[in-house]
């Protein structure tokens, strides 16, 4: 059974999640006006760089000995815990070759650590919150499919609603500022 909130019994918690290798970059330039803009009254934010929470290579270690993982320390507690506090889950990641950048990569490998952690039902907690994704790319929206599937998919895998893509285009630091479809599109986009 989840303790996520919904309608109007308690306020939101929308865990973004900066995946990018620039500070200040184009999505999170789209994905705070988003914030700013639409989010749903009394909703809460918090936002965590990956870049700031450095996790090791992710260790597949569900065929060895009993397939459990340790407890998670350091970042990964941080990261971990923020997850399962959030409601929403915002994914603010530029398109890095057709998919998600590193960061926010490895970050999902880890649910499948926090699966088998002892005591954790993560998918169970996780279950009925939101996915969303805020990105910037270089090319036409097409292109972001592959990054727009992998969240999509991991939200329907984890029973999460997929609240859906905000796509902005720009190359340069604030390019993103200028694409007016995408400023319009940000002033409704976490709006139900």
């Amino acid at each position: 059974m989840s303790d996520r909130p919904s309608g109007a019994q308690a306020p939101r918690r929308f865990l973004f999640l900066d995946a990018s290798a620039r500070v200040g970059g184009n999505s999170e330039r789209l994905a705070r006006l988003a914030a700013e803009s639409s989010l749903p009254a009394g909703a809460e934010q918090r936002w965590l760089r990956l870049a700031d929470h450095p996790l090791p290579p992710f260790q597949d270690l569900r065929h060895t000995g009993d397939g459990r993982y340790p407890e998670p320390v350091g970042h990964e507690r941080t990261l971990l815990e923020a997850t399962l506090e959030a409601t929403d889950l915002v994914f603010v990641a530029p398109l890095y070759w057709y998919s998600l950048p590193t960061t926010a990569k490895l970050y999902l490998d880890y649910w499948s650590a926090w699966f088998r952690v002892p005591g954790l039902d993560f998918r169970a907690a996780l279950r009925g919150g939101t996915v969303w994704g805020v990105t910037a790319l270089a090319t036409g929206d097409d292109k972001a499919e592959p990054l727009i599937g992998t969240l999509r998919l991991t939200a329907e895998y984890m029973g999460m609603r997929w609240g859906g893509a905000l796509l902005g285009n720009g190359t340069r630091p604030g390019d993103v500022l200028r694409d007016e479809r995408a400023l319009i599109a940000a002033k409704s986009f976490f709006a139900d």
